[in-house]
């Protein structure tokens, strides 16, 4: 294993912690700062809104700054923004913690995205992004349940005081491991917003963004799906929610080796199976066993395509690859807010829980369209990072 991707994989699981972590101690949090839920709730709004504008802002000003540098500046901002969630007092201090904390987040999956695609040799690339995002997805798999069942039985900034020792691990290894840059000739805003002018840089967020809506219109409301629709009892759910982990983790893994081999084909693929899988989930979800199985394909499906859409991005911005990388971070946080709100509305009008699977079903098929468009107008190989310029790689990078 390549020891400077298992330094960005740390330094992701406790960004992917933070983030989600937030959720299983919402009542803890409104109960202690005297807030309502819906109040408390405000906090991951406000998190996902700071990472989709705050990530190109990071991304631009640390600009002239060497990649490594740049993401142990961003470590360290992360480590500051959890000790002031931790030591927040009141409602308002925590909400300007939390934006603190999710401006390092855009940046630093955007910038670790074109240093993982660096270390590893040009067919390995894909994998190597999936590496680091292992991090993000072992986060839902062990970071949130013990960091809820830690501030449940310790207090909720406990968590955070632990997520900020995960960060000063985090950046222990980044600057142990991480090999230092080559020469990087100097960059300028000019430059990189010249990029935001090719249209295939668009698509490709167009594509990012109602992949990522597909994924969370479904995973915003799993939870009351599975309680109100299948049956599933409070503790069930949560086994649930651990299975649909592994999913991820081992579709995020399998994914990365299918977009290395065929960038497109895996694109396409992922999207037709998982408008199959979010159709076949509206008759599953009635049955238990049923429902666990499909959950379990659709979260490593799901996740599969999220290594494949990022190194999708990265040749399309070769001129300006960070800035570009991290704006389809932003853009996987603009599909979580439009896949949520578009789950809301079909549940709001009258429609009931189960018609959502079908809506994010319709989400994964406008992705698809937009897939297959991007490839017929730009025919660009977006699976060819050749374009990404020398100085993409660091030194000491391994095939």
């Amino acid at each position: 294993m390549n020891l400077s991707l298992l330094a960005l994989a740390i330094s992701a699981f406790g960004i992917g912690t933070t983030e989600f972590v937030i959720m299983g101690l919402l009542p803890d949090v409104a109960r202690d700062l005297r807030i309502s839920i819906p109040t408390a709730g405000m906090l991951i709004t406000g998190y996902a809104l700071a990472v989709a504008i705050g990530a190109p802002v990071m991304a631009l000003l640390t600009l002239r700054l060497p990649r490594k540098a740049a993401l142990l500046t961003l470590m360290v901002l992360f480590i500051v923004g959890n000790a002031l969630c931790a030591l927040s007092t009141s409602y308002e201090m925590l909400m300007v913690a939390r934006v603190v904390t999710a401006l390092c987040h855009g940046a630093f999956f955007g910038i670790g995205s074109v240093t993982a695609a660096g270390l590893v040799a040009e067919n390995r690339r894909a994998s190597a992004v999936a590496m680091m995002f292992t991090g993000l997805t072992l986060a839902n798999v062990l970071g949130v349940p013990l960091g809820t069942a830690l501030g449940q039985e310790a207090g909720w900034r406990s968590t955070f005081w632990v997520v900020s020792a995960i960060g000063i691990g985090a950046f222990g290894a980044l600057a142990w491991l991480l090999p230092a840059d080559r020469e990087i000739p100097p960059n300028n805003l000019r430059s990189e917003l010249r990029a935001l002018r090719d249209g295939a840089v668009w698509s490709s967020l167009g594509m990012t963004v109602l992949f990522s809506a597909s994924m969370f219109a479904l995973f915003t409301y799993i939870a009351p799906i599975l309680g109100e629709v299948t049956g599933v009892s409070p503790r069930g759910v949560s086994y649930t929610l651990f299975l649909l982990g592994i999913g991820l983790t081992v579709g995020n893994i399998i994914g990365g080796r299918f977009a290395d081999w065929k960038l497109v084909p895996s694109l396409v693929g992922a999207g037709v199976l998982i408008t199959l899988l979010e159709t076949a989930f509206y008759w599953t979800s009635g049955s238990v066993i049923a429902a666990e199985i499909t959950l379990f394909l659709w979260g490593a499906v799901s996740f599969a395509a999220c290594s494949a859409l990022q190194l999708n991005a990265m040749p399309r911005g070769h001129r300006a690859p960070n800035f570009i990388a991290t704006l389809n971070i932003g853009a996987f946080n603009a599909g979580n807010g439009l896949g949520a709100w578009v789950g809301g509305v079909v549940i709001a009008s009258g429609l009931g829980l189960r018609p959502v699977t079908l809506a994010a079903a319709g989400l994964a098929v406008a992705g698809l369209i937009a897939t297959v468009l991007t490839v017929r107008v730009f025919r660009k190989p977006t699976n060819d990072l050749a374009d990404i310029p020398p100085h993409a790689v660091l030194t000491g990078a391994s095939a």
